[in-house]
């Protein structure tokens, strides 16, 4: 079986996942759009998980047989179809829209999941609905033609997609510990998600900020072994080329991924849901959640009498006032939300910090897991040195402070003079 795609080509397809892709828990991703809101600013951005997932097991695919050249024997191949399956199911517990459907999300005790994945009580996300749907639902069931041809465990799968494993045996191949450069690919700063969504997102929004030499970033990736434990690496030679990809997702994020329309109705579905608690939720019956797609929640928010739902249908968002890049403005972004705090005036306020990478943050990943870069002697290729990524390319800390963004919204047509003349007066300061 093979799957034709825009992005890639043909993609083929074993037969033991047949049963896995046609499953209606992984059928459901056809109704998720890949960017929620954002098809109201670019329209033709209505891409869905489905064909996205299927991209991440394709590259994920090329990427694996360039890092194991000719290597084919058993416990190899199970590592490649642990990881397709890794990267093919990394969404299949996302939920409809947006990560704002999260806050309607049960206590994650309701899931009951298996213990092992079990760590205090906590609201749940969409990963504890990748694990149960993955290790604990009829989904699972699914998994019994690869277990027989390849010998994949679906814990493992799960495992590889949360970044935690309790038998390090299953990913250890010839005395080396794989299961950090296989989550890695799952889930990282230069991951196989990334590596699609960025090409993806791109063509079906029309637009050229996410594109990059995925093939010259391929050719290039490495395995660093260090400790006997594998992590995923790449070339001295193509940091120009990883500079490159993380400025295509830093230009996706400023001109796609946060812009103004579609981070604001985010907020007004958030708004939504604090507002009519009663009308939708998440359940905790994982066999229910099967129904839960963008149509589902589109149909409720078009029955219902409030008003952020109405404005979400109609596309109606407030007014963007004020808007500020870095730390420049910063004191009046401080001066008109004190203002509209003070004189009772309703207002939606999105920020981000704008960060390019995940590597200069207080919980970075880089501490369990870090990419690496590997130098390679002239003369030798057995000869090489080995050193963490950030020690290569300066773009992370040159981005982690001045690119965060701050918009302000409001109804400020309907205001009246007093105001209207104030705000004005701090904005135009």
């Amino acid at each position: 079986m093979e799957i034709r795609d825009p992005v890639h080509g043909s993609i083929p397809i074993h037969d033991a996942e047949i049963e896995i892709l046609e499953h209606p828990f992984f059928q459901r991703l056809r109704n998720i759009k890949q960017l929620g809101f954002s098809e109201y600013v670019f329209p033709g951005a209505t891409h869905t998980r489905y064909l996205h997932s299927i991209g991440v097991m394709n590259v994920a695919t090329l990427v694996f047989n360039s890092l194991f050249k000719d290597q084919n024997s058993k416990d190899i191949l199970r590592l490649k179809e642990s990881l397709r399956l890794g990267c093919l199911l990394h969404d299949i517990g996302h939920a409809p829209l947006s990560h704002s459907t999260e806050s309607v999300m049960p206590m994650v005790s309701a899931l009951k999941l298996p213990k092992q994945f079990v760590k205090g009580e906590r609201q749940a996300s969409h990963e504890d609905y990748t694990i149960k749907s993955i290790t604990d639902s009829s989904f699972t069931k699914a998994f019994k033609g690869v277990t027989k041809e390849f010998g994949v465990d679906p814990k493992a799968i799960a495992e590889l997609v949360i970044g935690e494993t309790t038998d390090a045996t299953y990913f250890t191949v010839g005395g080396i510990n794989y299961f950090p450069l296989l989550h890695q690919l799952v889930s990282s700063e230069m991951d196989c998600d990334r590596m699609d969504y960025l090409l993806r997102d791109s063509y079906f929004c029309g637009v050229s900020y996410g594109k990059f030499d995925l093939d010259w970033i391929i050719d290039n990736l490495k395995i660093c072994i260090e400790d006997n434990k594998a992590y995923l690496g790449i070339s001295e030679r193509a940091i120009s080329t990883f500079d490159d990809f993380l400025l295509s997702r830093f230009h996706m994020f400023m001109m796609v991924y946060f812009h103004y329309r579609a981070v604001c109705l985010e907020q007004m579905l958030l708004r939504y849901f604090e507002s009519a608690r009663e009308e939708y939720s998440i359940p905790a019956e994982i066999e229910a959640y099967q129904e839960h797609d963008d149509s589902f929640l589109y149909r409720i928010l078009k029955k219902s009498d409030n008003v952020w739902a109405k404005r979400i249908v109609m596309n109606n968002i407030p007014k963007k006032i004020l808007e500020t890049f870095g730390t420049v403005h910063l004191a009046q972004m401080h001066d008109l939300e004190n203002y509209l705090k003070n004189n009772g005036i309703d207002y939606i306020k999105c920020s981000s910090t704008g960060r390019l990478s995940k590597y200069y943050s207080e919980n970075s990943p880089q501490n369990i897991y870090p990419m690496k870069v590997m130098r390679e002697s002239a003369l030798s290729k057995n000869h090489h040195t080995i050193k963490n990524i950030q020690e290569a390319t300066d773009l992370f800390q040159k981005y982690s402070e001045s690119h965060a963004v701050n918009r302000i919204h409001c109804d400020f047509d309907e205001l009246d003079p007093k105001h209207k003349n104030e705000i004005l007066k701090i904005i135009q300061a």
